[in-house]
């Protein structure tokens, strides 16, 4: 009999999981492979190669070579409350899957009481209590053992779907620790660009004024219309109204990266980001399709997700077959606590119990039926996870890939514009043309050059999203690189 249990609780009822295949392609977007993107003869421009195969760094961040940058990312993956809440989940469900485990051992439990008592002859049945009232002491301590069975792998289901949530939680984690990175990056480059914007708002700003100083001295020598001097003081006004909504975004996103770095928007930051600091990653390691599935947290969560269902299922299918329980009890019982442990005190018992659901109005059998129905939505869910990943990957590479043509047709508009813009102030000043042709020339100049430096900020941008979609390198780091993020964070709190 006992050669049968333990053969039988070797094994464990309910399909036992293997994660999804990877995707059977290998390419992330229709039509030819990019291999390299175009450039630009401006910062921000260069030529960008996609490395097949390479394996992303840990600290990609790193490559767009800014140490203020490093510093604030590195800050926010030690004081951003929300990893640190990514980090209390981690731990509570390993607490909760080492507490899960004591489930496989027995229970052992000791006891003590101590009890005073009293009674009368009427209830054991005498007439009368005259004299039959009976007051004693009873003193009882015992170790009880009761143990179940795992016979059908209950259990151990219960035990596999615990440690898939330390999974999820796990990969939550990693996954919030990218997020959390790429939107300090992504923040930066957006206070980049926005004071690119307002230096190019600036600039404009200060030569349509100089062009009003020369459109008032003209007019004062009647060489002109006031209506010139009208039209151009009503642009520099237009122009001046660009600067306070630039000002406001420049703020907010100010006060984001301060809240990212788990600080307070009222402390101020020191370090301040311009597109002439950043560095542009000439090389971008571009994983294989196959290897997204097993890298990207997100879709590892999903697969964390999907195992856990199929254990449910294991639990359901336990759930509806025959339960062993053991029990054990070894004590001392006395009427002076002095006499526990005594010879003829001892109390024990010994017990087995099997118990095989037989009526349960359908509840059991519906309950297998919803944890397969559960399984199913996480395997579509996963299903989902993983075209949203190959999705983003595949809009990174398109968009690494137009941004350039973008940037490259930007410059040529700004040079265009420029250009346009001096003639027409030449010929302004010789007479040939009116001042209208000079104002068109202005707002076209103005909206091309503001125009430039967005798309400049956008390869940054861009690059940043493609390091995001792949997932992030968070496999690469070392156990000494985990240990002293642990170490951080302890500190922190």
């Amino acid at each position: 009999m006992l050669g049968l249990v333990l053969l039988l609780t070797g094994c464990a009822v309910g399909p036992n999981f293997t994660p999804p295949a990877a995707p059977n392609t290998d390419s992330y977007i229709a039509g030819d492979a990019i291999t390299t993107t175009g450039s630009a003869a401006i910062k921000g421009g260069e030529e960008q190669t996609l490395v097949r195969g390479r394996d992303i760094p840990t600290e990609w961040w790193e490559l767009f070579q800014s140490p203020q940058l490093d510093e604030l990312v590195t800050k926010a993956l030690v004081n951003n409350p929300d990893l640190q809440a990514a980090d209390a989940a981690l731990k509570q469900a390993r607490y909760n899957y080492r507490a899960s485990r004591g489930n496989l051992l027995p229970d052992i439990d000791a006891g003590f009481n101590a009890s005073r008592n009293k009674l009368s002859n009427k209830s054991f049945g005498f007439g009368s209590n005259q004299g039959g009232e009976t007051i004693y002491n009873l003193y009882n301590a015992s170790i009880d053992v009761s143990y179940d069975i795992d016979l059908w792998g209950a259990i151990r289901r219960e035990n596999e779907s615990q440690e898939a949530v330390v999974d999820y939680q796990n990969y939550q984690r990693e996954a919030a620790g990218l997020t959390i990175a790429a939107n300090v990056v992504t923040t930066a480059i957006q206070e980049a660009s926005l004071r690119g914007q307002i230096n190019a708002a600036e600039d404009i700003i200060a030569a349509e004024r100089r062009q009003l100083d020369l459109l008032n001295r003209q007019f004062e020598a009647g060489a002109i219309a006031k209506t010139d001097v009208l039209l151009q003081a009503a642009n520099l006004a237009q122009s001046e109204a660009t600067l306070p909504p630039l000002r406001k975004q420049l703020s907010q996103t100010r006060h984001l990266l301060s809240v990212l770095i788990g600080q307070l928007p009222s402390d101020a930051l020191s370090q301040e980001f311009t597109l002439d600091k950043l560095t542009l990653p000439n090389e971008l390691p571009l994983t294989l399709p196959s290897q997204l599935v097993a890298q990207r947290p997100d879709i590892k969560a999903a697969e964390a997700v999907l195992h856990q269902a199929s254990a449910q299922i294991g639990i359901a299918m336990a759930n509806m077959l025959p339960r062993i329980s053991l029990s054990a009890s070894y004590g001392s019982g006395a009427g002076q606590i002095d006499e526990l442990f005594t010879p003829g005190s001892a109390l024990w018992s010994l017990g087995s119990g099997i118990l095989q659901p037989v009526f349960r109005g359908g509840e059991l059998l519906n309950r297998k039926r919803a944890s397969e129905a559960a399984y199913d939505q996480a395997a579509a869910q996963y299903r989902s996870t993983v075209l949203n990943a190959f999705r983003e990957v595949a809009d990174a590479l398109r968009a690494l890939q137009l941004d350039t043509d973008a940037l490259r047709a930007s410059l040529a508009a700004e040079q265009a514009a420029k250009t346009s813009l001096d003639l027409a102030r030449s010929q302004f000043q010789a007479g040939a043309i009116s001042a209208i042709n000079v104002l068109n020339a202005e707002q076209i100049y103005e909206q091309s050059r503001l125009a430039l430096v967005q798309a400049q900020a956008q390869r940054y941008a861009n690059t940043a999203a493609l390091f995001q979609a792949l997932g992030g390198g968070w496999w690469n780091r070392s156990a000494d690189a985990s240990e002293k993020s642990t170490i951080q964070a302890s500190q922190a709190e």
